[in-house]
């Protein structure tokens, strides 16, 4: 919903853009922004629910989801609401394939990325250079809700990626330019170019998301081939009901040398598929530039997935668009 609301917007007003209107800075923003919002809420989860950090923040916890679900000034009426919150939250981690033995892989994972942003940082105040873009609002999402704010994993980024934090802090500031940088314009890299320092970071989100979107993508052309006399416009679920974040079965895939089991994420294919669409569109100069880009943080296996029926957002969810005609 975010990314819609930015993309709304973003066609209102023009000053200080999210979305760059360089071809390929706007391919690269699609990718991480999708990237951040769905693949990195399984390392949010677990550290917000996992062993042993929920036990050790549970206090906090009860206090943040008793203040959206309770209004008054009894506390134990107030921790009783969070409780009852956050026994229906803790299930989402199981269903991201969250457990204890896909735990350490989880760690290892969101360490590996926090020293690769904490390089990035040092360079850069944000994903792309001297301006915010819809890239950092994705990794806003986890980076600063839950792995930024709640205090367990607030410890880890602070102790282990100190720029990772500043970046946090700087993207809830309202003045986006930053002394910190003063040789830095507080715009889009120019030519159309990234920042080198995000290269291992696109290498490291390839290596570890590829596998997931191969697993929602075999699935979803499964299920579509399984049901091909659903028409345009049907809702994408296996129940009937409507729901933001649809699943339509469990998937397996093999990660980090462990094995995830979790439910599909139609989202996250709809919101891959944006990149997608963008890729499609990339001619000449712009096109060899990224291609160059993608052959070098290993993108290819990922950006050659293909979905035999289109995934739409109608109504705030997810329904089939129209079916592809046979190939004669």
């Amino acid at each position: 919903d975010s990314t819609e609301i930015i993309m709304a917007l973003e066609t209102r007003i023009q000053e200080r853009a999210m979305i760059p209107s360089t071809p390929v800075l706007r391919t690269v923003a699609t990718i991480l922004d999708a990237f951040a919002t769905e693949h990195m809420l399984l390392a949010a989860m677990h550290y917000r629910w996992g062993e042993p950090y929920v036990t050790r923040q549970r206090d906090f916890l009860c206090a943040e989801f008793g203040r959206v679900s309770y209004l008054g000034s009894d506390r134990e009426a107030r921790n009783a609401a969070g409780t009852r919150m956050m026994s229906y939250f803790s299930a989402v981690l199981t269903s991201l394939g969250g457990n204890a033995e896909t735990a350490p892989a989880i760690e290892a994972a969101y360490l590996e990325l926090l020293e690769r942003l904490d390089i990035h940082f040092q360079h850069v105040p944000y994903l792309l250079g001297g301006h915010p873009s819809i890239a950092d609002f994705g990794f806003m999402a986890p980076l600063f809700a839950h792995l930024g704010r709640d205090p367990e994993p607030a410890k880890i980024m602070a102790m282990r990626a100190p720029n990772v934090m500043r970046w946090k802090e700087r993207m809830n500031l309202a003045v986006i330019e930053d002394a910190e940088f003063p040789d830095l314009a507080a715009e889009f890299p120019a030519r159309d170019t990234i920042p080198p320092t995000l290269e291992p970071i696109l290498e490291l989100i390839f290596r570890d998301w590829t596998p997931e979107l191969r697993a929602n993508a075999d699935f979803f052309n499964s299920w579509v081939a399984a049901h091909s006399e659903l028409p345009t416009g049907h809702l994408v679920s296996i129940d009937g009901k409507r729901r933001v974040h649809p699943s339509i079965g469990p998937i397996s895939y093999r990660w980090r040398d462990v094995e995830i089991t979790r439910n599909s994420a139609p989202q996250t294919l709809w919101h891959f598929n944006k990149v997608l669409q963008l890729v499609s569109g990339l001619t000449g100069e712009s096109r060899n530039k990224f291609d160059a880009l993608m052959e070098r943080v290993n993108g290819q296996e990922a950006l050659s997935i293909e979905l035999s029926r289109p995934l739409v957002r109608s109504d705030y969810v997810l329904v089939l668009g129209e079916q592809e005609p046979a190939t004669p």
